[in-house]
């Protein structure tokens, strides 16, 4: 069998911050009568300033897991954003129009817990948390919400001449107030790499930050002026000291921490060329062989207590769902 053949392979799903569920098209954002209109029958996404937004679980997490417990990304269970209803007679200022479906609009604001109408501050998590156990509807509100109330954070002032910015178009651009200069969320493009040999052993890796037996799979940021599949060249190139080839488009996701999006690819390297982890950037790499990632994957993610000699992450991460699609092959 040749090599481009035993290396083909799609991802299982859909990464799950990559789920949607509403009608998001642009017309929405300009229509004011129609959001004025719409408002009273609105939901909110109510997210406060660590990223958090009540969760209801349809399912109980599993046994252990806190909402504080920031380690725990897989936590099982199901659940589903728990909205607000509106106030008032039409969006606030710095509302975003996340966008509708059945006829409902979904809004997202800043707030925090309401204790006068009964909020509990305990049902509130965050993103990381929680993407991988909330449905459709519920992944792809928060995961916009997060980014795009980020992007408000970080972008009061003009880029051009440091004057005012004031949103508009229900929150999906923001309006100089010097010189009438349109500014529009940001979002920083970074490739992630599953790196494996063309049969059986994967190449994994672990940041300096990240305690000892937690492993990814490589990524970085797309550099100005270059394309996403030259990234992919450089980055395992800079880190490891690999050279691949065959790279392969998978899939991509948001990843609003603040503001990424991830773009997945695979690529084929060889494993005997020796690894020359970037100082500072790689605390280790190895290659690890399809039987054991199988076993790891069994453990749980990065939270787990086992004995395994390495973990994976979470499934709120697209790492999670790649390194699961080459798993499964025979």
């Amino acid at each position: 069998m040749s090599s481009s053949t035993r290396v083909g392979f799609d991802l299982l799903g859909p990464p799950v911050l990559s789920r949607s569920a509403v009608l998001r098209d642009e017309p929405l954002r300009t229509d004011t009568a129609r959001q004025t209109a719409g408002w009273a029958a609105a939901q909110l996404v109510v997210v406060d300033d660590a990223g958090r937004t009540p969760v209801v679980w349809d399912t109980e997490p599993a046994a252990g897991f806190q909402v504080t417990d920031a380690g725990s990304w897989d936590v099982g269970g199901g659940a589903r954003l728990r909205t607000r209803p509106t106030t008032g007679d039409a969006p606030p200022a710095g509302a975003v129009l996340l966008g509708e479906r059945d006829g409902i609009a979904y809004w997202a604001v800043r707030g925090g817990p309401d204790l006068v109408a009964g909020d509990d501050p305990s049902e509130w998590a965050d993103l990381r948390m929680t993407g991988a156990v909330l449905d459709a509807l519920g992944a792809g509100l928060f995961t916009t919400a997060v980014a795009a109330l980020n992007w408000h954070d970080s972008s009061r002032f003009c880029s051009r001449d440091g004057s005012p910015t004031h949103p508009a178009h229900a929150g999906w651009h923001r309006h100089c107030e010097a010189a009438g200069h349109e500014e529009y969320p940001r979002t920083d493009p970074a490739v992630i790499c599953l790196v494996h040999d063309g049969a059986d052993r994967v190449l994994l890796a672990r940041q300096p930050s990240w305690p000892e037996r937690r492993y990814s799979v490589l990524a970085g940021f797309v550099e100005a002026g270059e394309s996403l599949e030259a990234c992919v060249l450089r980055e395992i190139h800079e880190e490891v000291g690999a050279r691949v080839s065959e790279v392969r488009y998978l899939g991509s996701q948001s990843w609003p921490f603040p503001r990424s999006l991830m773009v997945g690819f695979h690529a084929v390297a060889d494993p005997d060329v020796a690894l020359i982890p970037a100082d500072g950037e790689i605390a280790e790499a190895f290659w690890a062989t399809r039987a054991d990632v199988r076993t790891a994957l069994g453990e749980g993610d990065w939270s787990a207590e086992g004995e395994a000699p390495f973990l994976l992450p979470g499934k709120v991460s697209i790492a999670r769902s790649m390194i699961e699609s080459w798993a499964a092959l025979d």
